[in-house]
């Protein structure tokens, strides 16, 4: 580690051939986004050991290390738990273009679930929004439905705690 601020020469690479891939999310992933897309409603995993319920679904409980197995159906309302109104302009990788801002990002935890899940909310206003308002899912039409995150429009602000 040099010991001045003498600049560093950066290292750069470029590839000239495309790199596709495909990334698989797994079957408990392939059943939460089923789930949003068939029936317009979430499922949590739920631990044997210490009862926690995660959404999305995952294998394994953290805290107790053991195999997760038992799907249970979750609300599509919740309560925001922290949120950010964001106004920094980014190309959105899902669609290739640019996200219209400003937005509001926000971790939501789903009535039922013991953790966090995060998503856009539709509101912009500072002064309408906060930490423990309550929120709904607002789902694209059925047609519309891909089966990934986008199937979920946003989470409306339906009151307080």
């Amino acid at each position: 580690m040099p010991k001045d601020n003498a600049p560093i020469e950066r290292l750069e690479t470029t590839f000239t051939y495309p790199m596709p891939y495909e990334w698989s999310i797994g079957l408990y992933g392939s059943r939460f986004f089923q789930e949003i897309k068939k029936n317009r409603r979430f499922i949590g995993i739920k631990c044997d050991g210490c009862k926690k319920v995660y959404v999305p679904p995952r294998r394994v409980c953290g805290p107790c290390f053991k195999e997760l197995t038992e799907l249970v159906p979750l609300s599509d309302t919740g309560v925001i738990t922290a949120f950010s109104v964001v106004n920094y302009p980014f190309i959105d990788p899902n669609t290739g273009k640019q996200r219209p801002i400003p937005y509001t990002y926000g971790y939501i935890q789903l009535d039922g679930a013991d953790n966090i899940f995060s998503h856009i909310i539709n509101e912009m206003d500072l002064s309408k929004i906060k930490v423990g308002m309550k929120v709904r899912a607002v789902f694209k039409d059925k047609k519309d439905m891909k089966g990934n995150t986008q199937d979920i429009k946003y989470f409306e602000i339906i009151g307080e705690d």
